[in-house]
């Protein structure tokens, strides 16, 4: 068998696995990074881009905002083709009642140093003429924004490239352990860390991980330039992600550089197959009207499917995994890895190399999930 030794081998091509090999190789360690695709392909091209704070828990918000202020620090340096937009984003409140959850984020998000406004019926309606008229109001996050998932995940990897790392595509893992990563094809590589960054797969090499596939649908419209211009998402959204089970759908668009409007979000469990499921689609699709009554005249031009990495509590999974010392973990961060990939890139890095962490770390440690099974 060919052998190759390295500091650290990365198994996954997705946006996680690129933010973690360019920042240790960013830090001198020799990586490699093995994907089974081209770089970008699985959760990554199913993700809609978005660079958001989210608070459904305090390490949730903790780790959104960490990563938000990353990107923006890195958004100078970014290609064109990564279309990074900081459109912001406005959760619609559709009657009182979900104003009172506009003003609790508000108070929330201001206590921890991120800028909003709460809009009022009037000014919503301003800011976004499209949405059904009768809306409640809304929060304006103007810091939040929008990338193209794809080449962002491109540009982090040849970063990496440019500081040494290597990349093997095309090529699948069949087990990793005891620092060696056993390849399809029978080839092995050596590497004092491995790190699990395979998305939806992780659990395919280590079968203990407590990882659900969660299926999702996206649709992309045709160019409509100026018809949404911040990132809509409902505050029912927050109620949709609760679900750990069943199938829901929410309304949640945004807009891209290229006029088109990108139309989300579904979610499914136990949904194996990578087709478009035409029932939640139509569901999605309803929502998105129901918000968006424009959105029913227009073509779309393309429809397709993604499997997110989910954990029970809703927190990746970031660093060394309690059943083998050599395997590092880097998933299960379901629809925010976008957002987080460089907060965890940070997270792992520092980890492997001992530097002090920038924010506190136990929440999204694998150990956690060692000890509620424990107790379970």
């Amino acid at each position: 068998m060919t052998k190759a030794a390295y500091d650290v081998a990365v198994v996954g091509a997705g946006i996680v696995g690129a933010a973690c090999a360019d920042e240790l190789a960013r830090r001198g360690l020799h990586v490699v990074v093995i994907g089974a695709d081209i770089v970008g392909s699985g959760a990554t091209a199913a993700g809609m881009g978005h660079i958001v704070v989210m608070d459904d828990s305090a390490a949730q918000f903790a780790l959104t905002r960490y990563s938000q202020q990353l990107w923006q620090e890195l958004r100078s340096g970014l290609p064109d083709d990564v279309e990074y937009e900081q459109c912001g984003t406005i959760w619609v409140a559709a009657d009182e009642d979900e104003m009172t959850e506009v003003h609790r984020k508000r108070t929330y998000y201001g206590e921890r140093g991120v800028p909003t406004d709460v809009l009022d019926a009037k000014a919503l309606q301003s800011l976004e003429p499209h949405l059904r008229p009768g809306m409640a109001g809304g929060l304006l996050v103007p810091e939040d924004g929008v990338l193209y998932p794809p080449c962002a995940a491109l540009f982090l990897m040849e970063r990496a490239q440019a500081h040494g790392a290597k990349l093997i595509l095309g090529t699948s893992v069949a087990q990793i352990g005891d620092a060696r990563v056993h390849l399809a094809d029978g080839k092995e590589i050596a590497a004092e860390i491995i790190v699990n960054a395979a998305g939806a797969s992780a659990a395919d090499l280590l079968p203990e991980l407590q990882i659900k596939k969660r299926k999702g649908h996206l649709v992309i419209t045709d160019r409509y330039p100026g018809f949404v211009r911040h990132q809509l998402v409902e505050l029912g959204y927050l109620k949709s992600a609760h679900s750990v089970t069943g199938d829901s759908v929410a309304f949640n668009v945004q807009p891209r550089r290229t006029g088109q409007v990108l139309i989300g979000s579904s979610r499914q469990y136990g949904a194996e197959h990578k087709e478009v499921d035409n029932f939640m689609l139509v569901r999605m699709l309803q929502r998105a009207q129901e918000y968006l009554p424009g959105l029913s005249q227009m073509s779309t031009v393309r429809t397709w499917t993604g499997f997110r990495a989910a954990t029970p509590d809703k927190l990746p999974l970031i660093g060394p995994w309690t059943g083998d010392k050599s395997i590092f973990l880097a998933t299960g961060h379901e629809g925010l890895g976008i957002t987080t990939s460089l907060g965890t890139a940070r997270i792992l890095a520092g980890q492997i190399t001992g530097a002090k962490p920038e924010i506190p770390i136990e929440p999204y440690l694998p150990s956690r999930m060692a000890k509620e099974y424990a107790h379970a």
